[in-house]
């Protein structure tokens, strides 16, 4: 019964908006377990970064339940984001919304901005990540305050 579970958190990712064709994957470096420094070279936005995770048709509630009491319908795949902002650092919070698989190989999570390397991908969206860079910011912004 898992299967069709992560079958649909997969298939929900691949429905997402998406950066504009031809725009380049900005370059980072990991340290360890985490991207230390932004992608942008400026700290995100907290509250749009908290619109993205609440939106369905976007990224983290699809998967996650957290601090989030106006969304009645939270996922449970994945979990809590509660209390995320004390659990792992601003550079771990980066690195599993860039690219999760690189500290967990079996994850379900997606990557949400690397394009290589992807077998599961319908055609029209290769060669594009779900999120932007600014996206990838603003949601480290606003987990990184979701602290307990």
């Amino acid at each position: 019964m898992a299967i069709p579970l992560v079958g649909s958190c997969l298939a929900a990712a691949l429905l997402l908006p998406r950066v504009a064709v031809g725009e380049e994957l900005k370059s980072y470096t990991t340290t360890g377990d985490a991207i230390v420094e932004s992608l942008t070279g400026a700290t995100g936005d907290p509250a749009r970064g908290r619109k993205l995770v609440v939106e369905r048709t976007n990224t983290c509630i699809l998967c996650h339940s957290g601090p989030f009491p106006e969304e009645k319908f939270q996922g449970d795949l994945a979990p809590n984001l509660s209390g995320v902002g004390s659990r792992w650092s601003v550079g771990q919070l980066r690195l599993r919304l860039v690219d999760a698989s690189r500290i967990n190989p079996g994850t379900i999570m997606p990557s949400y901005y690397r394009v290589d390397g992807l077998d599961r991908v319908a055609n029209a969206f290769r060669g594009k990540p779900i999120l932007s860079a600014e996206q990838i910011e603003d949601i480290v912004a606003y987990l990184a305050t979701l602290r307990e």
